[in-house]
């Protein structure tokens, strides 16, 4: 497969995940507070199935690892917020159905190796390693997330969070440096400028 395509695969799915960053930024911005919109998990969902397929074709684990990790803390907070039920068929349907033929394509018809991921020649180990603590951590705000908001019975977005959020995204800009990747570069640039605008609200509400 081309290389313009698969770049296009990512950036469509950073296209999402920057969409959703940026009407929360502006419904946090109306409210001076922050909030936490329905449309932003479900561009999540989404975004995440693309980013997948992104990393899957750029023999990038990091990438997949991160994506498969939080694909259910966002179907969670959708639910938190009572908003499964009220979605569109066609979304209810990719949602669940787009997981389980990327997992029977992997299984059933894939080419790819474990090798070819762990052993991939345009990525040293230790680079790997580097992205694999990048995703855990960028991840762990959404574990966070997901305890926070369980324990409150509503889907909202902490301080904790966004502190996560800007220390995996650090790293993982840093990966996407090395890794030579415009994707993660770009998202991860303008994702960290959102997070800190969020501390600020978060500050600014609590003085």
């Amino acid at each position: 497969m081309s290389s313009w395509v698969i770049y296009s695969i990512g950036f469509l799915a950073q296209l999402l995940f920057s969409t959703r960053l940026i009407t929360q930024w502006f419904l946090s911005e109306k409210a001076k507070k922050v909030k936490t919109p329905t449309v932003y998990w479900k561009l999540s969902l989404l975004a995440a199935l693309l980013l997948f397929i992104y990393g899957y074709l750029r023999n990038d684990l990091p990438i997949m690892i991160g994506q498969v990790l939080i694909y259910g803390v966002y179907f969670r907070n959708l639910k938190l917020q009572h908003e499964w039920k009220s979605s569109r068929l066609i979304f209810k349907i990719t949602v669940f159905l787009a997981p389980i033929l990327i997992a029977s394509y992997l299984l059933l018809f894939s080419q790819k190796q474990k090798s070819d991921f762990l052993q991939n020649e345009d990525i040293a180990m230790w680079l790997i390693i580097l992205g694999v603590i990048g995703q855990l951590v960028y991840t762990c705000r959404f574990i966070y997330q997901w305890i926070y908001s369980e324990k409150y019975k509503k889907s909202s977005l902490p301080k904790g969070f966004w502190i996560l959020s800007l220390s995996g995204s650090a790293l993982i800009f840093t990966y996407a440096i090395f890794r030579k990747d415009p994707v993660l570069l770009a998202a991860h640039f303008f994702g960290a400028i959102v997070y800190i605008r969020n501390l600020f609200l978060i500050k600014k509400n609590n003085d």
